[in-house]
């Protein structure tokens, strides 16, 4: 069995820090607080969430300047704290590994970052290997990273089940052709993608649960 795990929101409760993190950003460049642009850019890399940024801001604030108090307050704050680790996590990827099943790490996050938290969060070594936003051209809702996540497991899409909390990672993976499974964080599903993913679970446990009764098969 392959299966193919979003980060951001759904290993790790990291989207929230995220919105702190642009908060600061967002008052040391004169813009007031942005972590609302959160909501606007789940799913995507950066490069894609700054075309957004783009829209909702124009040319009223400096983006150099806004990568610049991102970075400084991520890495003051995981300096300072561990990566916020999702419920089920540990208990899910020991289930797979169990059963020999292949992992692939999807996340439109740049690949420093996702490397930074797989290590903290000791968990690298359940994962083939990792796929990233800044490893790829389109970002998410496009289904670039999971064709080639699929590609680097040597597996088809329809029989690899893709992980997301996001409506564009969740479209990412079906338009791939893989078998989305949602776990929200921030956002609820919508009816368009209720109509979309093989199912929906409150946390990672329950994907557990549903994988051991076979419901899934």
């Amino acid at each position: 069995m392959n299966i193919i795990f979003d980060m951001d929101g759904l290993m790790f409760d990291t989207e929230k820090v995220f919105m702190k993190a642009w908060d600061y950003a967002g008052e040391k460049i004169g813009i007031g607080k942005a972590g609302y642009m959160v909501l606007k850019t789940l799913g995507m890399n950066i490069t894609a969430a700054y075309d957004v940024w783009k829209e909702e801001f124009g040319d009223s604030y400096n983006q150099e300047e806004l990568k610049k108090h991102t970075k400084d307050y991520l890495k003051k704050y995981y300096d300072e704290n561990t990566v916020p680790v999702k419920d089920g996590l540990y208990l899910l990827l020991d289930y797979l590994r169990d059963n020999h099943c292949n992992m692939m790490v999807a996340s439109s996050s740049p690949r420093w970052e996702v490397e930074k938290h797989l290590k903290t969060a000791q968990v690298s070594d359940y994962f083939v290997d990792i796929v990233c936003g800044d490893m790829i051209e389109n970002s998410k809702p496009a289904p670039d990273i999971y064709l080639k996540a699929c590609a680097r497991l040597g597996a088809a899409p329809e029989d690899c089940f893709a992980l997301e909390d996001s409506k564009n990672g969740l479209l990412a993976a079906y338009r791939a052709g893989c078998k989305p499974i949602m776990v929200p964080d921030l956002w609820q599903p919508d009816e368009e993608i209720l109509q979309l993913i093989v199912a929906k679970y409150d946390n990672l446990e329950q994907v557990k649960t549903a994988f051991e009764s076979g419901d899934l098969y």
